[in-house]
């Protein structure tokens, strides 16, 4: 990196997953991604409703939970699967990448889940990851499953507003975190593994062209998972594995670095309605919560 390191904030923990929901025991994901270590959660794919409610994913156990504007949690669904990635449509349901199971819908009324795509052609997936919603209602999906450095097979889907289902990139180490320019113009992939962001212009017809690196950062235990668009055209990137939020610059220059108090599994953000960040820290159940300072503080 060739730019001067960028100001540093501390987050603060703002509410944790309750005891009450804590139970660490082996699992099958946590065998294949935690290194086979007992976890009694693994949260993700935070996102808000329109009444200011965050929901959470928890991966191992097929949990979705939703917090309160006042830090109170509560159990919407538990079902068979591991969900990661999340949003909120209009309606108020929930769209989740489940590992397992594909494409799912969530009433948090109900806690009902349905499947809206299980396989890809009758294919099964590698293992989505993120999600993000386009402006025209297309949904673009990361399928990552195991891949890195050692298999950059990873795929980037879009899923079209009439149901077609368009490939649009098949050779990224561990495609992750996912947003999309608001006009339909490209797309920014955290490539987990290669310690990067990829930008991948979008076409007229709907294909990928000139892909290529929008931001490489320093190296870690892990990489850029969770991304994010702060409001004034800046890229949010949650660097798990280091407990870090890094912001970028629509040409990516590295303006904030935003710490984590707790552990260093910042897995994924959003932005709450006063414009803070809220950030999933999923080596101790917590959520955090960090001010955006002015770009030229």
């Amino acid at each position: 990196m060739f730019y001067v390191p960028p100001p540093r904030v501390e987050a603060a923990a703002w509410t944790r997953l309750p005891d009450q929901f804590r139970d660490a025991r082996p699992s099958e994901w946590a065998r294949w991604n935690r290194g086979g270590r007992a976890v009694d959660s693994f949260l993700e794919g935070p996102c808000l409703d329109a009444a200011g409610n965050l929901f959470v994913t928890d991966i191992p156990f097929g949990r979705v939970f939703r917090v309160s504007p006042q830090g109170e949690w509560a159990l919407v669904a538990r079902y068979d699967g591991w969900p990661n990635g999340m949003k909120a449509l209009p309606d108020g349901r929930l769209l989740i990448t489940d590992y397992r199971r594909g494409l799912l819908r969530l009433d948090p009324a109900t806690g009902a889940v349905e499947t809206l795509l299980e396989t890809a052609r009758s294919e099964g997936f590698k293992g989505l990851n993120d999600l993000c919603l386009g402006a025209d209602g297309s949904v673009f999906l990361t399928d990552q499953g195991q891949t890195g450095l050692h298999d950059p097979t990873g795929r980037v889907w879009r899923l079209w507003p009439d149901g077609r289902l368009q490939c649009l990139i098949a050779t990224v180490p561990s495609p992750n975190g996912i947003v999309v320019a608001p006009d339909l113009s490209f797309l920014l992939v955290a490539a987990t593994r290669a310690q990067q962001v990829w930008r991948l212009p979008l076409q007229g017809d709907g294909a990928v062209t000139k892909a290529g690196v929008f931001l490489w950062l320093p190296g870690g235990p892990g990489g850029p998972d969770g991304l994010a668009w702060d409001g004034r055209g800046n890229l949010l990137v949650a660097h798990t594995g280091i407990g870090t939020v890094w912001r970028a610059s629509p040409r990516a220059e590295p303006t904030l670095r935003i710490a984590s108090p707790a552990g260093a599994s910042t897995t994924n953000l959003c932005l709450a309605p006063d414009g803070a960040v809220l950030v999933t820290e999923s080596e101790t159940g917590t959520i955090l919560r960090a001010a955006l300072p002015p770009e030229d503080a």
